[in-house]
C-alpha cells in the first residue's frame, strides 16, 4: 500500500506531463520564486502517445503490459530517455519485489539531471525511498540529501528516515540531529517515531539520563500511552533512581496501565526496597488474586516476605504455609512456625514445626527448642522437657538450650508436674 500510494503520485504527475506535451508552451507549470530557473521539458510527440497508451494499460491494473510498451520505446532524444527510464522505474516500484531494477532505472533517469523539477526532486526522494527498502542506507542519507538540495524542502518523516538510516549504520550518535529536525518539523499532530529513535540511540550508548530527559518529555506529550510511563520507570531503574521509578510506576498503576505480572512484580519490588513492605504485600496480594501474577512459589515467595517485612505476622505465616504445601519444603514449615511462635499461635506452630521435622529440616535443634518454647507456654511442661533435650543433642542449639533446661524444669516443680 505504501509503494502504491508513493509511485501514484509520480505517475500522475508523468501523465501531466504527457498532456503538456500536446499543448502550447504557455500552458507550462509555473516557476517557483527565489529558485533558479529550470526549463521545462517535454516528450516528443512519439514518445508521448506510447507513454499514453502506457499510463492507459496502468489504470487498469495492467502493469506488467505497461511495462512491455515502455521498456519497447527507443528514444533517441536524452530527456525522452531519461523520462522513459522515470516511468519504468516507477511501474516497477509499483508492483514490488523489482527493487534493485527499479533503482537502476532512476539512476540513469536522474543523472542527466535534466528532468523537470517535480520529476527529478521526486525521483530522487523514490530511490532514497527504495534504497532504504534495499539496505542500501548510504546511498538513501546520500540522495535525502540530495533531495533536500534540489528542492528546497524539508520533512519530518524524511529526517525520521534519515535517523533510521544512521541507526541501521550502527552510527547510533549521528540519530540525534535528524531525529531533533524531525521533532521541531512536526505538525500539529506529532509522531512517537522521532522519539523512540532517540531513546533508542542513548539507551545503546548507556547514556540513561539523556534517555530519561527524553521520555520525560514523551509522558507529557502522549500522556495516554501507557508505555511511555512503564519505559520510563524502567529507565529510572537502569539510571538507579529508585524513587523516581517507584513514583513513575505507581502512577501507571494508579492509572490502570500496569497490566502484566512482570510488571506489577516490578512495582511491587520497587515498594519493597524503598522500605515500604506493607504497599508491596497489597499491591501482590491483589494481583496473585485477580490472575495477573500466577500463584506460584515464586510469587507466594515474594508475597510472604512482603507481610514478614510489613510486620504483619498473621498473613506471611498463612502465605509461608501456603508455600510450603506448593514445594514441600522443610524451610517454609519452620518459617512458618516461627512466625506463628512469634505470634503466640503456639498450638498451630507446634503442627508446623513437626512437619518441618518430618521433611527432614537439617534445623532439628533449633525446631527442636522452638517446640519445647511452644509446649512451654501451653503449660506442656513434660513434651516441652522431651524436645529440650533432643535441642540439646544438636551442637547448634545446645548453648542456648541450656537456659531451658533448668527453667523448664523449675517451672514444672513449681506447677506439681513430673517430668
Amino acid at each position: 500500500m505504501f509503494k502504491k500510494v508513493l509511485t501514484s503520485t509520480v505517475v500522475i504527475a508523468s501523465l501531466l506531463a504527457i498532456q503538456l506535451s500536446t499543448a502550447s508552451a504557455a500552458a507550462a507549470p509555473a516557476k517557483q520564486e527565489k529558485k533558479q530557473e529550470r526549463k521545462t521539458r517535454l516528450v516528443g510527440p512519439s514518445v508521448g502517445k506510447k507513454v499514453g497508451k502506457a499510463f492507459e494499460l496502468y489504470s487498469a491494473d495492467d502493469i506488467d503490459g505497461a511495462l512491455v510498451l515502455l521498456e519497447d520505446i527507443n528514444a533517441k532524444k536524452e530527456y525522452d530517455k531519461a523520462y522513459v527510464n522515470r516511468f519504468i522505474a516507477v511501474m516497477l516500484a509499483m508492483k514490488g519485489d523489482h527493487e534493485k531494477k527499479s533503482i537502476k532505472y532512476l539512476k540513469k533517469a536522474i543523472a542527466p539531471d535534466i528532468l523537470n523539477e517535480k520529476d527529478q526532486g521526486e525521483s530522487l526522494k523514490l530511490l532514497a525511498d527504495l534504497q532504504m527498502q534495499t539496505s542500501q542506507f548510504k546511498d538513501a542519507l546520500k540522495n535525502y540529501k540530495r533531495w533536500m538540495d534540489f528542492t528546497g524542502k524539508e520533512d519530518a518523516a524524511t529526517y525520521v528516515k534519515m535517523a533510521q538510516a544512521y541507526y541501521s549504520l550502527k552510527q547510533l550518535g549521528k540519530m540525534i540531529a535528524p531525529a531533533d529536525k524531525a521533532i521541531t518539523l512536526q505538525k500539529a499532530k506529532p509522531s512517537q517515531n522521532p522519539y523512540i529513535l532517540k531513546i533508542q540511540s542513548y539507551y545503546e550508548r548507556k547514556m540513561y539520563k539523556k534517555a530519561i530527559k527524553v521520555l520525560e518529555t514523551v509522558v507529557q506529550i502522549f500522556p495516554e500511552k501507557k508505555q511511555w510511563w512503564i519505559r520510563l520507570g524502567m529507565f529510572y531503574m537502569l539510571a538507579e533512581d529508585y524513587p523516581k521509578a517507584l513514583a513513575t510506576l505507581d502512577l501507571a498503576y494508579k492509572q490502570g496501565y500496569l497490566e502484566k505480572g512482570s510488571e506489577i512484580k516490578t512495582l511491587a519490588n520497587l515498594y519493597a526496597s524503598n522500605e515500604i513492605p506493607y504497599q508491596a504485600a497489597i499491591i501482590l496480594e491483589k494481583a496473585i488474586a485477580s490472575g495477573v501474577v500466577k500463584r506460584d512459589d515464586s510469587s507466594i515467595s515474594r508475597l510472604a516476605n512482603a507481610w514478614h517485612a510489613a510486620d504483619n505476622i498473621d498473613k506471611a505465616a498463612k502465605y509461608y504455609g501456603e508455600l510450603a504445601k506448593m514445594t514441600g519444603k522443610a524451610k517454609y514449615y519452620r518459617k512458618q512456625g516461627m512466625l506463628l511462635k512469634q505470634d503466640e499461635q503456639f498450638t498451630k506452630a507446634i503442627v508446623a514445626f513437626k512437619k518441618a521435622l518430618g521433611l527432614g529440616s537439617k534445623n532439628v535443634g533449633k525446631i527442636q527448642m522452638a517446640l519445647a518454647e511452644s509446649y512451654f507456654y501451653l503449660e506442656k511442661y513434660k513434651k516441652a522437657y522431651t524436645a529440650i533435650q533432643k535441642a540439646m543433642k544438636d551442637p547448634k542449639s545446645r548453648s542456648a538450650s541450656k537456659g531451658w533446661v533448668s527453667f523448664i524444669k523449675d517451672t514444672a516443680q513449681r506447677k506439681h508436674v513430673k517430668l
